[in-house]
C-alpha cells in the first residue's frame, strides 16, 4: 500500500510541477526556474520533518521522486526546442 501511494503521489506531484513549469517557461525561463527553486526551497524543511512520521514518509517519498522526475522532464523538453 505504502509504495502505492509513494507512486500515486509522485504522479500527480510530477504532472503538476511539469505543467506549471512550461507554462512559466512561455513567459520567461529564468522566472520557471526561480520559481520551483523557491517552491521547493520553502517546501523542503517541512516535507524532510513528515519522513519521521509512518503515514507520511510515503508521501515524502513520492514527492521527492516526482519532483526530480519533473526537472528532468522539463530540462529535456527545453533542450529539446
Amino acid at each position: 500500500m505504502g509504495l502505492t501511494v509513494a507512486a500515486f503521489v509522485a504522479a500527480v506531484v510530477g504532472a503538476a510541477i511539469v505543467v506549471l513549469s512550461l507554462g512559466l517557461m512561455k513567459v520567461h525561463p529564468m522566472l520557471a526556474v526561480g520559481l520551483n527553486l523557491v517552491a521547493v526551497g520553502g517546501l523542503t524543511p517541512t516535507v524532510w520533518e513528515w519522513r519521521k512520521r509512518l503515514v507520511w514518509r510515503w508521501f515524502v517519498l513520492g514527492a521527492a521522486v516526482g519532483v526530480a522526475c519533473a526537472w528532468i522532464t522539463v530540462v529535456a523538453i527545453a533542450i529539446g526546442r
